[in-house]
C-alpha cells in the first residue's frame, strides 16, 4: 500500500468520532459522510489501521455493479492489496487482507473470514445483511456504516451509533463542495399519485411526468439556463427517461440513457462520452444516485419525491467541485425543494428506530437560522438577529409567468440617496444588466425582422416593466451564447403554442 494522503479536518473528526465509539464498546457505528466528504480517504485510513493490527476486512457494497467502481476507488487511494468475493471475477483471491463484496454475493457464498466489515452506502439494507448483522456469531466483529443519508426507517434497529463530523452546508462552507441555485419552471399536478411505502406510486407517478408538456418544459428550460452545463437528469421509469431523451435528441442535443438494465459496458461508455462533453445531458433512471463523481454542472429533477434520502442523493450527484465550477443549477420541475426544502436543510441527530409516528410528529418543526454576521442561531421565524440586530437582505427576485423562468439579480451601483439603480438578468448561468439584455433584444430583433415594438415586449414579458424609452438611443448588442440559448427556447415555446392553438381550432372546426 502506498502512503496515505493527509486527512482533511473533517475526515480527522470522522476518524477519531469512531475511534471514541469503537473504545466505548459500540459495534454497529454509522458514519455519516455527505457527498464530497472524501469517504474512500477515510476507508483507507480504517483499512490501514485494522491491517496493522492484524485484521482482515471485508467492504460491502449494495450492488454487484459497484464492486469494480469500489476496487478502483481502494486503488486511487493507495489500498491495492485487494481481493474480490465475485463468482469468475479476475480478482478474486482470498489470501487478499482486503475483500470487496457485494451483499447478494455474500448471501449466496457465506460470510467471508474478516475482523472488521466497512458497508458502503449503509442506508440501504438488505434482509441478508440485517441478519448477517444480528448473528450472535458476529457480535463482537465491527460492522461500520458509511452514507450521505443514514435516515432509513429502522436504521437505529441495526446500528448504535450515528456519527455526524460535518455536514453538506459545512462543506459547502469551506468550499469542499459546491455552492447551488435552483429554479422551479413547473409544478405537476400530482393530486391524484397515490402514496405506496412512504412515496408516490411510480405507475401512476410516471404516468402524470410523462405528459408532453412536462417533457417538452424540461428541454426548454434546460436550453435557457442549464445550455453548456453537464447535465444529468432523473426521470421517473424507463418509458419516462426514453421520452426526454427523445425530446433532447429532436432539439439537437447529444444525450445518453441509463437504467437499471444497461450493462456495465455500455455505462462505462456514456460515462466516457459525458465526460468527453459528446453526451451534453445523460437521462437515468434511478441508478445514478450513488457512486458517481462526474463533472455535473446541472441537475435536471423530473422525478417527484417525499423520500429525503432519494432527494438528497439526487441532488448530490452535482455538488462535487470541479475546476472552473462556479456553482450548480437546480432545474426542479417536480416541486422537490417546495415539498422538502433545500438539501442543506435536511438531516437528523440520531437514528430511526422505527416507532410509529402520529400525524402531528410528522410535521417538520421550524428551525433556527445562523446568522450569517455573528453566527447566532436567531429563534423561528425571526428576520432580525437578536445578538448583532443584522438584517438579511434579500439575494435575488425571480419573475416567472407561464412556464418561463428567469433570475432577476440586484445590481451593485447605487444612485445618489443609496437605492439600487440597475437590476441583472441572469441566464444560463450568465448575469446581464437588464440594459444590456434589452439591446441584446433589439439586435436580436433586427437580425429576425422583428417589428420595432416586439423588444419592448419582450422584455415587459420578462421583467414585468416596460424599458426606459432612453435605451433606444444606446448601441445595440450582439446576444450572448446564454441569451442565444434562451431565444431559441423562447421560439420552441412559442412554436408549441401556436401550434397548440391551431391543432384546438382544426378540432373545432
Amino acid at each position: 500500500m502506498s502512503d496515505p494522503r493527509e486527512l482533511y479536518p473533517h475526515q480527522t473528526i470522522a476518524l477519531d468520532l469512531l475511534r471514541q465509539s469503537l473504545a466505548s464498546g459500540k459495534k454497529r457505528p454509522l458514519v455519516q459522510a455527505p457527498t464530497g466528504f472524501g469517504k474512500t480517504v477515510l476507508c483507507g485510513q480504517i483499512i490501514r489501521r485494522a491491517i496493522a493490527k492484524g485484521n482482515r476486512v471485508c467492504m460491502l457494497v449494495p450492488a454487484i455493479s459497484l464492486v469494480d467502481q469500489t476496487v478502483e476507488s481502494l486503488y486511487r487511494d493507495g489500498v491495492t492489496d485487494v481481493g474480490v468475493i465475485q463468482a469468475d471475477h479476475q480478482m478474486t483471491d482470498w489470501s487478499k487482507p482486503v475483500q470487496v463484496a457485494s451483499i447478494q454475493t455474500i448471501a449466496r457464498r457465506g460470510y467471508p473470514d474478516v475482523q472488521l466489515v466497512l458497508v458502503d452506502e449503509a442506508h440501504r439494507v438488505f434482509q441478508a445483511q440485517k441478519k448477517w448483522m444480528t448473528d450472535p456469531a458476529w457480535a463482537k466483529v465491527p460492522f461500520v456504516g458509511l452514507s450521505a443519508t443514514p435516515w432509513t426507517k429502522g436504521l437505529g434497529k441495526i446500528y448504535d451509533d450515528l456519527i455526524i463530523a460535518t455536514t453538506t452546508q459545512d462543506l459547502i462552507d469551506q468550499h469542499f463542495l459546491s455552492p447551488f441555485r435552483v429554479f422551479a419552471p413547473s409544478h405537476p399536478d400530482l393530486s391524484g399519485v397515490k402514496i405506496t411505502a412512504g412515496d408516490y406510486n411510480e405507475v401512476q407517478l410516471g404516468d402524470t411526468m410523462n405528459k408532453a408538456a412536462l417533457v417538452a418544459d424540461v428541454v426548454e428550460t434546460w436550453l435557457r439556463l442549464g445550455d453548456g452545463r453537464p447535465t444529468l437528469c432523473f426521470a421517473v421509469d424507463r418509458a419516462h427517461a426514453k421520452h426526454l431523451q427523445e425530446r433532447f435528441e429532436l432539439s439537437d442535443i447529444p444525450t445518453g440513457y441509463i437504467d437499471c438494465f444497461t450493462e456495465v459496458s455500455d455505462r462505462n461508455i456514456v460515462r466516457d462520452k459525458f465526460k468527453r462533453g459528446e453526451y451534453k445531458v445523460v437521462v437515468n433512471v434511478g441508478t445514478l444516485t450513488t457512486g458517481v463523481d462526474w463533472d455535473v454542472r446541472c441537475i435536471i429533477l423530473a422525478r417527484p419525491t417525499q423520500s429525503e434520502i432519494l432527494f438528497v442523493q439526487m441532488v448530490g450527484r452535482g455538488l462535487r467541485n470541479a475546476i472552473g465550477k462556479t456553482d450548480c443549477i437546480l432545474l426542479d420541475h417536480a416541486d422537490n425543494h417546495t415539498r422538502l426544502g433545500y438539501v442543506t436543510d435536511i438531516g437528523h441527530d440520531h437514528l430511526d428506530m422505527g416507532e410509529k409516528t402520529t400525524a402531528k410528529s410528522k410535521n417538520k418543526e421550524a428551525l433556527p437560522k445562523e446568522c450569517p454576521k455573528c453566527t447566532f442561531l436567531r429563534p423561528p421565524r425571526v428576520s432580525i438577529c437578536p445578538a448583532c440586530g443584522h438584517k438579511p437582505e434579500p439575494h435575488s427576485a425571480v419573475a416567472e409567468e407561464d412556464g418561463k423562468l428567469v433570475e432577476i439579480t440586484r445590481g451593485k451601483g447605487k444612485n445618489k440617496n443609496g437605492s439600487i439603480s440597475e437590476t441583472h438578468i441572469r441566464i444560463g448561468g450568465e448575469q446581464i444588466p437588464l440594459p444590456n439584455f434589452y439591446q441584446m433584444l433589439r439586435y436580436h430583433a433586427q437580425r429576425k425582422g422583428w417589428s420595432s415594438k416586439q423588444p419592448a415586449c419582450a422584455y415587459k414579458e420578462v421583467t414585468g416593466k416596460w424599458p426606459p424609452f432612453v435605451w433606444n438611443d444606446r448601441c445595440m448588442i450582439e446576444e450572448s451564447p446564454a441569451m442565444s440559448s434562451w431565444l431559441k427556447s423562447r421560439a420552441i415555446r412559442y412554436a408549441k403554442s401556436t401550434g397548440s392553438k391551431k391543432q384546438q381550432a382544426a378540432n373545432h372546426g
